[in-house]
């Protein structure tokens, strides 16, 4: 599935829930750390190591990692991880963010970018958001931020994404977002 900033409808000059203009966020430096962007009943921001025992909870449900890479075994992996995903976004090449809902500060689940080429126009995106949360409006809140960011702050001009098969709801949420199906993958 694919999205391109010139397929998406309504590109706004601002990032949701940043008054900083999409310009003026293109010279900031996300490298440094992540905006803090709030929407519709959710609000995204950098992992935090405190976000380990929440994701560990949430993420290695059979329901939700079936769908995912493997997560990590651990709250200590978790830990890991989100120090990884700190060192990735310093080198440029990489944001995570918590997907925390409205009125609470743990991290439900996360969304993350990552560059396919040197110059950060193509990039892949996952998500993973705990099963509890599922068909609450929670991922189309988050999605529709993490795509304003990478279209509108970090400048990519093609998103992907890979769904199992077998994971209709996945593949049908990326659909309802504007995604174009292109391909099937061995």
């Amino acid at each position: 599935m694919e999205m391109t900033a010139d397929r998406r409808s309504g590109l706004d000059a601002t990032v949701p829930g940043c008054s900083t203009p999409a310009s003026a966020a293109l010279t900031s430096n996300w490298r440094e750390r992540l905006p803090v962007l709030s929407g519709d009943r959710v609000t995204l921001r950098q992992l935090r190591s405190s976000d380990a025992p929440s994701l560990f909870a949430l993420l290695t449900t059979e329901e939700v990692s079936r769908f995912i890479s493997t997560p990590p075994e651990s709250v200590g992996g978790f830990e890991r991880f989100i120090a990884w995903t700190h060192r990735q976004r310093t080198a440029g090449i990489y944001a995570c963010f918590a997907v925390t809902p409205e009125g609470s500060d743990t991290a439900i689940g996360i969304f993350q970018v990552h560059q396919l080429d040197l110059a950060f126009d193509t990039a892949e995106w996952g998500f993973a958001i705990g099963s509890r949360f599922w068909g609450t409006g929670f991922f189309q809140a988050a999605a529709e931020l993490v795509l304003s960011f990478a279209f509108d702050v970090v400048g990519a001009r093609r998103i992907e994404a890979r769904a199992a098969l077998k994971n209709g709801r996945g593949t049908g949420a990326l659909l309802k977002l504007g995604a174009v199906h292109e391909a099937f993958l061995r």
